[in-house]
């Protein structure tokens, strides 16, 4: 069974954002798509892969919201990154044996499960899938040092602006937004978690953007009505995505 039998090649989110990032060839996206896989759908808030666990495969996101996180020994939890279709947020565990932190959907969410010796075959027989794949995985590092930059040295205001703005680059390169906008299916707890605040504060920052015209959010519909201007607030400098397209 392939990737995705019902979806075309251009719609495929992980090969949308693969060429994001750089070149794919016809056949090379033919071979991701004829990987042999296995599909499953995770109901929200739970668990794809635990802290501790030695997985065998890769997970990637369909479709739905999911996030990398770490449960402190309080019982906090810290979300240190968030996952939209076409993301591996386990790309790591080909690699380091042992998960460190754990993945977790935030909504239901379709997943595909690709086994390690699979995805291996692949990227020995692709070498340009190997080093697309490899820089997949920087960016991601790249994205990790900006929310420590943001956690670190950014106020409250900047990190809610910066982090909207990560979104909707991202969202827009698996055609995931809309016209100056997108649906943003994350509560204020979970932005709390991620960035570092109190719920309280998390949605006192809404305000702010909502009062200084910056964003409207609407039941999980976040508009921005001056696309500039939240880049301003947030000190959004896209660089650190690497897109090319």
């Amino acid at each position: 069974m392939n990737l995705a039998p019902n979806m075309q090649v251009t719609q495929h989110p992980l090969l949308r954002k693969l060429e994001a990032i750089g070149r794919l060839s016809d056949e090379e996206k033919q071979a991701i798509l004829d990987l042999p896989q296995v599909t499953k759908v995770f109901e929200a808030d739970t668990d794809i892969v635990q802290d501790g666990d030695r997985p065998s495969d890769c997970c990637l996101v369909l479709d739905g919201f999911v996030c990398r996180y770490k449960i402190l020994p309080d019982g906090k939890r810290q979300i240190m990154g968030f996952y939209i279709p076409g993301d591996f947020p386990d790309l790591q565990s080909l690699h380091l044996r042992v998960m460190d932190h754990s993945v977790g959907t935030l909504v239901t969410s379709h997943v595909v499960l690709i086994s390690h010796q699979n995805l291996q075959h692949l990227l020995r027989r692709y070498p340009n899938l190997a080093d697309l794949f490899w820089r997949d995985t920087l960016v991601d590092a790249a994205i990790f040092r900006e929310w420590m930059i943001s956690i670190g040295r950014r106020t409250a205001f900047q990190r809610m602006a910066h982090l909207l703005c990560e979104l909707q680059m991202r969202l827009s390169v698996v055609d995931l937004t809309r016209d100056k906008g997108y649906h943003l299916p994350v509560t204020q707890n979970e932005l709390a978690d991620a960035l570092g605040l109190s719920t309280v504060h998390v949605n006192r920052v809404l305000q702010d953007l909502r009062a200084e015209g910056l964003i409207v959010l609407r039941g999980g519909a976040l508009a921005i009505p001056d696309w500039e201007a939240l880049q301003n607030a947030g000190e959004f400098d896209p660089a650190y995505l690497h897109q090319t397209r």
